[in-house]
């Protein structure tokens, strides 16, 4: 399977002078983990994730003054439309990172997670299948 059949193609994109309190907001309201920030005049496109805005408040920083652009990741690893999904699980497990933007004609077609290549892999589950109890606790 490729990045193209699991990624999400409806990205959150936010700019970089956002506050992190609303960029949480916005990916709370669209239950994601991760925003793509556009920075046409700077640094092009990056990455804020909910793990950026934790770790900014685990540090007493106020997210009502906080921009995106000084949590935002920019050195990213990009994936193609055309990778497998071992070479994105591969990426991210070698980054330690779990969103990797789609680019497609230099611009992010999608983004897919950790999360889209589980669900990708693991088997379908089946009304008459045994689900052990440890996982369901």
């Amino acid at each position: 399977m490729l990045v193209r059949d699991a990624m999400s193609t409806v990205v959150l994109t936010i700019g970089p002078a956002h506050t992190l309190r609303q960029a949480a907001a916005l990916m709370s309201a669209r239950r994601v983990g991760a925003a793509v920030v556009l920075d046409p005049d700077g640094t092009g496109i990056g990455i804020l994730t909910e793990r950026d805005v934790l770790n900014s408040v685990g540090l007493g920083q106020d997210p009502d003054t906080e921009r995106a652009h000084a949590h935002t990741t920019t050195d990213v690893v990009f994936a193609a439309p055309s990778w497998t999904l071992e070479e994105a699980a591969v990426a991210m497990a070698h980054g330690g990172f779990r969103h990797l933007i789609v680019l497609e004609h230099g611009g992010p077609a999608g983004i897919v997670s950790v999360r889209d290549v589980i669900r990708c892999w693991a088997p379908r589950r089946q009304p008459d299948r045994h689900v052990p109890a440890q996982v369901l606790a």
